[in-house]
């Protein structure tokens, strides 16, 4: 059977939307590593030198270091920094600020809490860098010897990794209010090209950095986000998405902007694959700024002759359900954990909480007993949510128990509290709900001959969430696709049947849920679910398709051909829907019409032995019959 789709709701970051599956009846879903700056900067600025020999501290020698590596990416002119801090009387006119900022650790922004597992590019400053910028204050911000000044970093101007090789700007643009709650919009980016293209990074520009608190990005490759629209090229609204996908092809990539990001470069053998017909789509999280402001983002891409030989997989565990918050609640707890089902490299990690977060941890315990801290983030600030990618991957064997702990503070103590007073608050996607979702960037490590590791894992998220939450549409499918796919097919009906209790006129489970019913011989209540999607979505090819063959085995071959002929003005490319309509018009005696079908198939697909076997048969055929 032609293939299903899966699909899944994120917030907040950028990782593609939906995990698919192949339904198998087609009978015949940042902390940056990349230095933004080509000067060299030391990363120990400010050594403890000048207290441990009484010297005096001098802005020259021992806080521009620091300021000019932690600080001059973000506070510098065209970006999201409120004021710039590249000389002297920029950091002087702020020193006070500055020592109240760096001593709270709000700035610079890292959240992490020191640990064994390292992070690259970690911005945290060090005990002695935030004592020697107190202390430097206290001794009247002396300017020093101008000798001891570093360079200035040689910021790149324009696109950070140079000119990209392909350039897409969002077609319309959006007008934000003046005034109002923070704003989701979402804009939808095609990508022009016209064959496999493999890429190695994306610049995202969000438009004015002032008013982007965040943006991610979705690969939509059936381009269904455009249904979302009113108008074509406009956008839509909502932090929820739906993507659709035909083909198993789960979440591989971060793809998120927050202030002061630099692009990634994904390593080689790790690209994405983009796919003609294709749409980007850029998830923004706006906020006014007191007078009407126009938004118009742009993307850049990085092409590579690379492809991925190596193929990552997000992985999300989350407690959503267990959100039910009451108001002055300043402990309320929440856990989620997920055993592996095979060896894993954990490349990068990403906590998802809202306003209400205060203390977020994730830990994986081996089967040794041993436990290792993934991530804890003690203080935790929506505002500064970030992927971070570890120095070094991660192994972790079959077995690991992966667990996150998330506290949320609903007082009126929480200053971060949206609601004052606070009220009770439950998980959702707006803003002002609350989210418990932990996502990790994994590499599944795979026995030799053993199949795509990333299903395994895919089939074993499914179980978890199917028997935390029956209710979960997603993840029954999910688990009836992947039982389908590896021959379970007795097994995947109950899964499907469920999905479609839980969304009965939804398209794409009744065309998944037929085909494992025509794989069982359950043609007629196949060809029910079918038509129910044909009803919701008329032009699907998958079902006119599906429904051709189911008609077929019936032996209706007037309506088989129907379908077909259907599916091929749908797709004229599709080698086995020409073939299909062939076979049909066969049957039905027109043979010359059916040649041309079979003939178009072996065009498009030369080596379709069926297509080859049925035209012969065809031709031989119509030489009988023309003596």
């Amino acid at each position: 059977m032609k293939p299903g789709l899966i699909t899944i709701t994120l917030c907040g970051l950028a990782l593609l939307a939906s995990v698919a599956t192949l339904s198998p009846m087609r009978a015949g879903a940042a902390s940056s590593s990349t230095p933004e700056s080509q000067a060299q900067t030391a990363t120990a600025a400010g050594s403890a030198s000048s207290t441990e020999t009484d010297q005096k501290v001098t802005f020259n020698r021992d806080i521009a270091p620091i300021v000019l590596h932690y600080c001059a990416s973000c506070h510098r002119p065209g970006e999201a920094g409120p004021f710039p801090l590249l000389t002297y009387q920029d950091v002087k006119k702020h020193a006070r600020q500055i020592v109240a900022v760096t001593h709270s650790r709000f700035m610079p922004p890292w959240l992490p809490e020191p640990q064994e597992l390292k992070f690259a590019d970690e911005q945290r400053l060090s005990e002695a860098q935030i004592a020697l910028i107190q202390k430097w204050v206290e001794q009247g911000t002396p300017e020093g010897n101008p000798a001891d000044l570093p360079p200035k970093p040689q910021f790149v101007q324009g696109w950070r990794l140079g000119k990209p090789d392909l350039i897409v700007q969002a077609q319309q643009p959006f007008h934000l209010p003046a005034e109002g709650s923070d704003t989701y919009w979402n804009f939808i980016l095609p990508i022009p090209i016209h064959e496999v293209r493999w890429v190695k990074a994306i610049e995202i520009r969000p438009g004015d950095k002032r008013l982007v608190h965040h943006a991610n990005m979705y690969v939509d490759r059936l381009r269904s986000a455009r249904a979302m629209e009113t108008k074509p090229g406009y956008g839509f609204g909502g932090m929820e998405l739906r993507i659709e996908s035909e083909v198993f092809d789960p979440d591989s990539h971060f793809l998120f902007w927050k202030p002061g990001t630099v692009p990634y470069v994904e390593p080689d053998g790790m690209a994405l694959r983009l796919d003609p017909g294709t749409d980007l789509v850029l998830n923004t999280h706006l906020q006014p700024s007191g007078k009407p402001e126009i938004i118009q983002p742009s993307i850049g891409v990085y092409f590579t002759d690379k492809p991925a030989t190596e193929h990552p997989m997000l992985l999300e565990i989350e407690n959503d359900r267990a959100l039910h918050i009451p108001a002055g609640e300043k402990n309320f707890a929440v856990k989620d954990e997920f055993a592996l089902p095979l060896d894993v490299d954990v490349l990068a990690i990403y906590p998802h909480l809202h306003y209400l977060g205060r203390d977020a941890e994730a830990v994986a315990t081996l089967p040794s007993g041993e436990r290792k801290t993934l991530i804890h983030i003690k203080h935790w600030d929506v505002n500064w949510q970030a992927v971070y990618r570890y120095a070094e991957p991660v192994p972790l064997p079959k077995g690991t128990v992966l667990s996150m702990h998330y506290l949320y503070d609903n007082s009126e103590a929480n200053v971060a509290n949206p609601n004052h007073p606070p009220k009770q608050v439950n998980g959702g996607n707006r803003s002002t709900d609350e989210m418990a979702h932990l996502w990790l960037q994994v590499l599944p490590r795979g026995e030799a001959g053993g199949g795509d590791p990333r299903m395994v894992l895919q089939e074993a998220l499914s179980q978890h969430e199917v028997e935390k939450d029956p209710a979960n549409f997603e993840a029954q499918y999910n688990l009836a696709a992947m039982l389908q796919t590896r021959g379970e097919v007795g097994l995947s009906l109950a899964h499907y049947a469920t999905a479609v209790q839980l969304r009965p006129n939804d398209p794409i489970v009744n065309n998944a849920y037929a085909g494992a019913l025509l794989q069982t011989g359950q043609t007629e209540e196949a060809i029910q679910h079918l038509q129910t999607a044909l009803k919701a979505k008329p032009d699907y090819f998958d079902a006119h398709y599906n429904l051709g063959g189911a008609l077929a085995s019936q032996g209706d071959f007037s309506g088989a051909a129907e379908q077909f002929r259907k599916s091929v003005q749908l797709n004229p490319q599709d080698a086995g829907a020409q073939t299909n309509l062939g076979s049909a018009l066969a049957q039905l005696g027109h043979l010359a019409e059916a040649k041309t079908h079979f003939e178009l198939a072996l065009k498009l697909k030369p080596d379709s032995e069926l297509a080859r076997q049925n035209l012969q048969e065809v031709e031989r055929m119509m030489a009988q019959s023309h003596p």
